[in-house]
């Protein structure tokens, strides 16, 4: 698809060479086509942010959705003041991902093995100190998912890698998750088509069998009028 994208941009920019349109498109994307590509491929990246007040003594849950082997980053900030907050991130089997007491400022990171949706819950603890306290406190909380998650400076430093090549890295990451999410969608297609094709069978053969009782009904009603009549000698 990388490629595809390559040779449909320089096809139309020799077009417009040709033709007298912005002449210069082509030089422009001979000299910026890959800072250009990376810019849109890199705004795609989707970024979870979200900014909350929460009141003494409350407690609120956030559900997302985190696929197999992808990187989550957690970034969290709490206004000063009372009272304290508690940060709890569970899974859907209740174990503990990342918990805080009297939370402020900071990260948390995790992984998961499958597709799981994760619980993350800020409580805000009240006590006789700030019991009196009628103000709430504001939560901000940003998430990071798989590419957007690394940290593509310190892997430059590691492998030593020049500016291109770390954004082609950060290219062929995206395109993996890319295959990755379709991937999963093509798995989901077939457990729902699956659970598609049994539900119509068995809604089938419960049809099948509910004919086969009616008719047997019908039958047996028959059969059972036909004797009564005769004993009162109604029918011959």
């Amino acid at each position: 698809a990388f490629s595809l994208a390559l040779l449909w941009s320089e096809s139309w920019a020799r077009f417009y060479l040709s033709s007298g349109i912005l002449p210069t498109m082509a030089s422009l994307w001979r000299t910026h086509g890959f800072a250009l590509l990376a810019v849109l491929l890199s705004a795609s990246l989707s970024v979870d942010a979200i900014s909350f007040h929460l009141s003494p003594g409350a407690k609120r849950c956030l559900k997302e959705e985190v696929h197999k082997q992808q990187m989550v980053v957690g970034q969290y900030s709490i206004s000063d003041g009372e009272p304290a907050i508690s940060i709890l991130v569970t899974d859907q089997a209740g174990h503990t991902l990342f918990s805080k007491e009297n939370a402020k400022q900071g990260k948390f990171a995790f992984t998961e093995d499958e597709f799981e949706v994760v619980d993350i819950c800020f409580t805000s603890h009240s006590n006789a100190v700030a019991s009196h306290i009628k103000s709430s406190r504001e939560v901000k909380l940003t998430l990071k998912h798989g590419s957007e998650a690394k940290n593509y400076d310190q892997i430059a430093k590691a492998e030593k890698l020049k500016p291109l090549e770390l954004e082609l890295r950060r290219l062929e990451d995206l395109a993996q998750e890319v295959v990755n999410d379709f991937q999963y969608m093509r798995e989901r297609e077939k457990e729902m088509r699956d659970t598609n094709e049994s539900t119509n069978a068995r809604v089938f053969w419960f049809s099948v069998f509910s004919i086969g009782c009616l008719v047997s009904l019908a039958t047996w009603q028959v059969f059972y009028l036909r004797r009564y009549f005769k004993s009162k000698k109604l029918i011959e």
